[in-house]
């Protein structure tokens, strides 16, 4: 059988696998990179990306409708939903292009067809053996759904969402999370009555309480209907439509249902467990380094359990090739890694909530401030309510930073920096914050509860 022997053999071209591939050729390493479907994964083709391209059309829509509040006359005529698809699929082929190119440039040995880990340091594809002095997985996710609950017809993932050429005019959707918040905002944009169902007691579940609040009070000022705190019990199907029944008795009538209850690791069938790798429900086990337990064998990204963040399973794929190359890189604890929502409102977080903090630290050892975006002038200018609220250990560092507004994404770069820092209030509070911006609204947090608000009270 061919055998082939690199120093780096990559299983997953996403996120996680190829920046692993182009760290490990900076730092000298020869390196294959094993991908089943296209360079990017999930996260270009079918997730992140497209999916906010979908949001940045729905966010054209709104202002479209809403023009004349700002003194522009225009009128909405309707979604061409195969203009929407044609500008979603050049952004796409735009980045897979420059993505397959930097590949290319770099030297590094991309490899298409379906691998199989085979023994502890080989991956075979199509009866060709790849042997690696190590070898990173980093074979992504996929859309799970719930037991007994098919996806079929009418019962749709997020990838067959994404593909729809009609614009639904109800859709019910299960899961309050980030996938069917996004995709909730993006449908009543483009005009469609929206319901979602979600188990846990509030929408945005992973978020502070303050946040998920004021997110449930935004999405029922934009007439999205959600039903939270009870549990999907079945669906039926025909050719008009879907009914959902609810644990309470209640049922939902729709022409679509949305599964968006999160994702799985893709680890099934393909020889980790026969290699001895340590697994739990799926998952690939590591330890804080993304070592698994069979020496020169790593996990990065959805596969490994705990936030399943595009730029986190990047990140990992950083961090490994510098472990592997003995640079000792630093740990970034999933807590510090910053989340972001792309809805309307978006909600943007990064640390500990106020309940986690006073969990961590005591009750009497921690405070909070929330400024209220009504407060900064970018905000009125481009429309947004909202809120900051900034958590700190008292004498001690901001531990959590948690925003809700239009473009609050925009601002988690510093928030990110602060909180991983273990920066003070008093340390941020003399730093300027450039004016007409959003990131004001930091900074007078930082103002705040460094003793000394201005504009704040």
């Amino acid at each position: 059988m061919p055998e082939q022997t690199f120093d780096v053999v990559i299983l997953g071209g996403g996120s996680g696998g190829y920046a692993a591939a182009l760290r490990s050729v900076q730092l000298g390493f020869s390196v294959a990179l094993i991908e089943k479907n296209k360079l990017g994964g999930t996260c270009l083709h079918v997730g992140c990306i497209p999916t906010k391209a979908l949001l940045h059309s729905a966010e054209i829509a709104d202002a479209a409708r809403d023009s004349s509040k700002y003194g522009v006359r225009s009128t909405f005529d309707g979604i061409d939903i195969a203009g929407v698809t044609a500008y979603r699929q050049e952004v796409v082929s735009s980045k897979f292009k420059g993505l397959t190119g930097l590949l290319k440039m770099r030297g590094i040995t991309v490899v298409e067809g379906e691998g199989r880990l085979v023994a502890p340091n080989t991956v075979e594809v199509a009866g060709t053996r790849y042997t690696g002095k190590n070898v990173i997985l980093a074979t992504g996710s996929y859309s799970r759904t719930l037991p007994g609950l098919d996806i079929g017809g009418r019962v749709i993932t997020s990838e067959q969402a994404l593909e729809l050429d009609f614009v639904p005019k109800k859709v019910a959707v299960l899961g309050g999370g980030v996938i069917g918040v996004e995709f909730s905002s993006v449908w009543k944009s483009w005009g469609a009555d929206v319901t979602i169902i979600e188990a846990l007691p509030h929408l945005v579940p992973n978020e502070d309480e303050a946040i998920s609040k004021q997110f449930e009070r935004a999405f029922r000022k934009r007439g999205i209907n959600f039903k939270v705190g009870v549990r999907f019990q079945g669906v039926t199907q025909n050719d008009e439509g879907v009914v959902v029944t609810l644990e309470n008795g209640e049922t939902v009538e729709a022409e679509l249902l949305l599964v968006a209850v999160g994702r799985g690791p893709v680890t099934q069938g393909l020889g980790y467990e026969e290699a001895g790798i340590a697994m739990d429900r799926g998952f690939v086990l590591t330890n804080e380094r993304l070592a698994t337990n069979v020496p020169g064998v790593y996990a990065v990204g959805d596969i490994v359990p705990g936030l399943q963040l595009a730029h986190r399973g990047f990140q990992q794929g950083i961090f490994v090739a510098e472990e592997i190359a003995g640079l000792n890189p630093v740990v970034i604890d999933d807590v510090n890694i910053p989340k972001v929502t792309y809805s309307d409102p978006e909600v943007a977080s990064v640390g500990l909530s106020e309940a986690k903090a006073k969990e961590v630290h005591g009750a009497d050892n921690v405070s909070s401030y929330d400024y209220n975006l009504a407060g900064n002038g970018k905000s009125h200018i481009i429309g947004t309510s909202g809120l900051i609220k900034v958590v700190r250990v008292n004498d001690g560092p901001v531990v959590g930073v948690h925003m809700i507004g239009a473009r609050v994404g925009e601002l988690i770069a510093e928030a990110q920096l602060v909180v991983n820092w273990d920066a003070h209030p008093e340390d941020i509070a003399p730093l300027l914050h450039a004016h007409p911006t959003q990131n004001e609204a930091l900074g007078e947090a930082f103002l705040a509860l460094a003793g000394k608000p201005l504009h704040a009270v």
